[in-house]
């Protein structure tokens, strides 16, 4: 079985070279396994040549574009480690993942330049520096000549990426080849996918599900994937259409903005070749499920990864008969348990810390050995920080985070339980909870609503809606309508930060 990135993209250059592997809609650029066999080799010769040797970090500030994937797959061809920075991230995480992670070289977006020199400008040491534009047809001389590359394995480091630091410092998450393989081969083999289907790719490169679901999968499939440079409602499905997708690739937030958007029958695209959708990076609400399903006809296959599963670890079946609703789905290419605070293993339906262990969990953690034992056991298991239960079928239910665990008067409430309720208010567009020091109970609710536009709604209309669902104990303290609610790159909400002043 192959398990490198170069072994898998100079199989699919041998046996399919004409076969699409990009589809770059703004430049209207496309790319083989062919081109991407050449470019790749190119772009190992060109960083070799400026001192870059394999193993070493390649950074990437670069929004979606032909170019960006390009260097984001042939960086691991070529045996370096490639390490995606965020385009959120402020300054001072900027400089800090820059510096920790020991890039040597970094390519940048003509427009990410002024923000990357105000980081560099903290950092001692030297990083290199190449101006690349996103969608750039070619900047390193390709060459046909078969030239030797040094040796890449399964167990060498191809993929970086530091989690959103939300919680504290940002750690960077090193996955090998194996992991970041085993990760497409898990996106491949669950939903049964072959070198005749295409995925629009709507989320960013610098996101653990675009660059395992969108980027790698097809490597291993055969496929291809439509990367424009952002999400945006008014042009998805008609993308869609004209690329002939076979299957999409989206986060909860993007099933929302999708249902608030216009009517398909007013465009009349044909989506008819659409399989599919896939849902991960957050839970996805049971009533945006099901509206979604009925408006577009689509079924969403709902399902969970972490940066440190290398993306995917659950997922529903295929087969709609056999999904279930609010839930994440099976382990696949896992294993799976739940756990309590003292490690022991508890029985299905008894909520605990989620876990799990397969060939796509990380190495570790970069330069932290201490987390690292915290978060992966001696026998492989991954300590996930989700809340959940496993029910009599295997199908995981994730109740929440356990540093995000609303903990009233000794009570456990999982602050989605909260937000569900909320989303089934007709003005609420989105609902986040989170817990609030409160002298009395120890932790208090609170909650930041989101209204749908042009919709009005008070605070004593939500709190006597919240009695009916949730009842008093569970109806929020402190109600707090907002504007947007802060979320990172996949679109899942940031819930800590809601704890920041207004």
């Amino acid at each position: 079985m192959l398990r490198t990135i170069r072994e898998y993209v100079d199989f699919q250059a041998a046996n399919a070279p004409d076969s699409l592997y990009l589809i770059a809609p703004e430049p209207n650029l496309r790319m083989t396994f062919g081109g991407l066999q050449k470019a790749s080799r190119a772009l190992a010769r060109y960083l070799v040549e400026r001192g870059i040797q394999p193993g070493e970090k390649v950074a990437l500030l670069m929004q979606n574009g032909y170019q960006t994937c390009r260097l984001f797959i042939g960086a691991m061809y070529g045996g370096f480690c490639v390490t995606p920075l965020n385009l959120l991230a402020q300054a001072s995480q900027l400089e800090y993942v820059l510096n920790h992670s020991d890039a040597s070289i970094v390519f940048v977006a003509p427009d990410q330049l002024g923000r990357l020199n105000t980081a560099l400008s903290g950092i001692a040491r030297e990083i290199q520096i190449v101006v690349c534009d996103i969608d750039a047809e070619e900047f390193i001389t390709a060459s046909d000549k078969a030239e030797e590359m040094p040796a890449v394995g399964e167990e060498d480091d191809a993929l970086m990426m530091y989690t959103s630091g939300t919680t504290g410092t940002p750690k960077g998450v090193v996955l090998t080849n194996r992991s970041v393989i085993s990760g497409g081969q898990f996106v491949s083999a669950a939903h049964e996918l072959g070198p005749n289907d295409r995925v629009m790719a709507s989320l960013p490169l610098y996101h653990i599900n675009a660059q395992i679901v969108t980027a790698t999968s097809p490597l291993v499939h055969g496929g291809s994937l439509v990367l424009p440079h952002r999400f945006g409602v008014s042009q998805f499905w008609s993308l869609v259409a004209h690329y002939e997708c076979s299957w999409i690739n989206l986060v909860p937030t993007m099933v929302s903005y999708l249902l608030q958007g216009p009517d398909l029958s007013k465009q009349d695209p044909d989506i008819s070749r659409v399989r599919f959708c896939r849902s991960a990076s957050a839970p996805l609400p049971p009533d945006l499920h099901r509206a979604f399903e009925e408006k577009f006809n689509i079924g969403i296959i709902e399902t969970m990864g972490l940066t440190e599963t290398a993306a995917p670890c659950f997922t529903n079946p295929l087969d709609s008969a056999l999904r279930k609703i609010g839930s994440a789905g099976r382990a696949f290419g896992n294993e799976a348990k739940i756990v309590n605070a003292e490690g022991d293993q508890l029985p299905s339906g008894a909520t605990g810390e989620i876990m799990v262990r397969g060939p796509n969990v990380m190495h570790g953690y970069y330069k932290n050995p201490e987390e690292t034992v915290k978060t992966l056991t001696t026998e492989g298991w991954l300590h996930t920080g989700d809340l959940g239960y496993l029910d009599e079928d295997a199908f995981v239910f994730v109740t929440g985070r356990i540093k995000e665990l609303i903990i009233k008067g000794g009570e456990n409430i999982a602050p989605r339980e909260i937000d569900e309720a909320l989303l089934k208010h007709p003005a609420v567009l989105e609902a986040a909870a989170v817990g609030i020091p409160d002298q009395h109970y120890g932790q208090e609710i609170m909650v930041c609503v989101v209204l749908r536009a042009g919709e009005q709604c008070s605070e004593d209309e939500l709190r006597i809606f919240c009695l009916n669902e949730l009842g008093a104990y569970k109806t929020p303290k402190h109600i707090r309508f907002q504007d947007a609610l802060p979320k990172g790159p996949s679109g899942k909400v940031q819930r800590l930060k809601l704890l920041q002043p207004a």
